[in-house]
């Protein structure tokens, strides 16, 4: 009797979790929390905290909890670094400059920012970084000298290096990456996906050991036209958008997706909603099939792993991330809000 009660109760409990099978949304509620003179293109949950870093050396935190704001300004020299590009650990918080020079800053003991690395070049141009554990990281960068700038750290953002040409895939003519929503790259475990203005992947399979190019359908006739957002669901579901942001009402070849880790793509709802997208994220607790994509020309929807979509609202953003399967922040051109997504 006793293991009859037992299988009745894990019946019970499989039965309402398929009964709280997650509801498409229908609204987006878009509440401010932040305004200001800022092109805001990076931002990171940490904990009860989402951290951004933006142009005019920009960086700073809010609370979630209760709204609060801390806002502070990174000079160097005589200059005003552009943050496009931050990470962070269990422990700190990164961010990283475009251009020349390009700074890489880590939050330190003393509690200033901690310069940790700088490249000169006229060439320099980095656009994006995450971490894949608390002790390995990556950032990415334009092409220079014939392959894509890659820098990695293996001792939790302390020191990092740059991988020479050698090791990695020659480059395309002009290829790089659109610094507009800091989600140019996206790991895995392991695995880690790099997308570009060529419309390719760089595919590494042991943390940016060994490199191989994957190509997409994505557009990349001129030099505004390619990938701009990825994200992926595991190691085999992941999406592209983009577009051409010059052109943003155009929708052709802008979205695709693959099921096998990239190997090949396929082109989604083309030629249909949505156009133009700088940032692609899948929804928590969706099985993939709930996914948001957003830009300056509003914020889409598909609960169909993208076969088709839903504008939300028309305001622009360039990046977001989620909180959980239903709200989200999202960092764009003089503001930071949050998006509480809706069912009804």
């Amino acid at each position: 009797m006793r293991y009859f009660l037992i299988a009745l109760i894990l019946l019970a409990v499989v039965s309402c979790a398929v009964d709280k099978k997650k509801e498409p949304f229908t609204s987006v509620h878009v509440e401010t929390l932040f305004e200001d003179s800022l092109s805001v293109r990076a931002i990171e949950i940490m904990g009860n905290s989402l951290a951004f870093a933006a142009n005019k050396g920009a960086f700073g935190t809010i609370d979630l909890a209760t709204g609060k704001l801390r806002l502070n300004i990174q000079k160097y020299h005589t200059g005003i670094p552009e943050f496009r590009a931050v990470g962070h650990t269990s422990t700190d918080f990164f961010m990283l400059s475009i251009a020349n020079p390009a700074l890489l800053y880590k939050t330190g003991d003393t509690g200033e920012m901690e310069l940790v690395y700088k490249e000169e070049d006229d060439a320099v141009f980095y656009d994006a970084m995450t971490f894949w554990n608390d002790k390995e990281g990556i950032a990415m960068g334009d092409s220079m000298n014939g392959c894509l700038s890659i820098i990695i750290t293996r001792d939790g953002g302390n020191s990092w290096k740059k991988i020479p040409c050698s090791r990695l895939p020659k480059s395309g003519e002009g290829e790089g990456a659109f610094a507009s929503s800091n989600t140019n790259i996206k790991t895995v475990g392991e695995k880690t996906w790099i997308a570009t203005t060529n419309s390719r992947i760089y595919f590494s399979p042991d943390k940016g050991i060994n490199w191989e190019v994957l190509e997409t359908p994505i557009v990349k006739a001129s030099q505004t036209q390619g990938i701009y957002s990825i994200d992926f669901w595991d190691e085999n579901l992941g999406i592209v958008v983009g577009g051409d942001y010059t052109q943003p009402e155009k929708n052709k070849a802008n979205k695709a997706i693959t099921k096998d880790g990239g190997r090949t793509w396929q082109l989604i709802s083309d030629g249909q909603s949505p156009n133009y997208k700088s940032c692609v994220q899948f929804v928590p607790n969706t099985q993939g099939k709930g996914i948001v994509a957003l830009g300056f020309t509003g914020i889409s929807y598909s609960s169909d792993m993208g076969s088709s979509w839903q504008q939300l609202s028309d305001e622009g953003f360039f990046t977001l991330r989620f909180l959980n399967d239903s709200v989200a922040y999202a960092g764009g051109k003089n503001k930071i809000a949050k998006l509480t997504f809706r069912t009804e």
